[in-house]
């Protein structure tokens, strides 16, 4: 069982460390101590947590797709040539940068402040791990 720092789960659920206490308080996280007498909790129960509190904006398309990573955001910058432009949205604490002709950013009509979903559907994801793990 992987145990992770209060201030990192604080960090991975985008909540203060007193809100990770709090839970901890009223048993929505169990925690532990390390071998440094410092509080820990689970990971696994982290993502868990997470998971439940995840809060998506609705899908405004209502279109249904096989593509499972959908993002709903704001379209906050549009770079054009043209031929080529650079599309980025804000997905909650995520930031996506698209690449597409000048003719679709034109035909989508967007433009920073508009919605827009952005819709991954790759064959290689690429996972990585912090520094010192193998």
């Amino acid at each position: 069982m992987t145990q992770i720092r209060i201030r990192d789960a604080a960090s991975f659920l985008g909540v203060s460390d007193d809100t990770v206490r709090r839970w901890i308080e009223t048993g929505l996280l169990a925690s532990e101590k390390d071998e440094a007498g410092r509080g820990v909790v689970d990971a696994l129960a982290v993502a868990e947590l997470a998971r439940r509190n995840a809060v998506l904006p609705a899908d405004p398309s209502e279109i249904g797709r096989s593509a499972r990573n959908r993002l709903v955001g704001v379209v906050t910058e549009v770079v054009s040539d043209t031929v080529m432009a650079q599309v980025e949205l804000q997905c909650g604490p995520h930031r996506i940068v698209s690449l597409m002709s000048s003719e679709a950013v034109r035909e989508l009509g967007l433009e920073p402040g508009s919605i827009a979903i952005a819709v991954v559907k790759a064959t290689t994801v690429m996972i990585e791990t912090p520094g010192g793990r193998a």
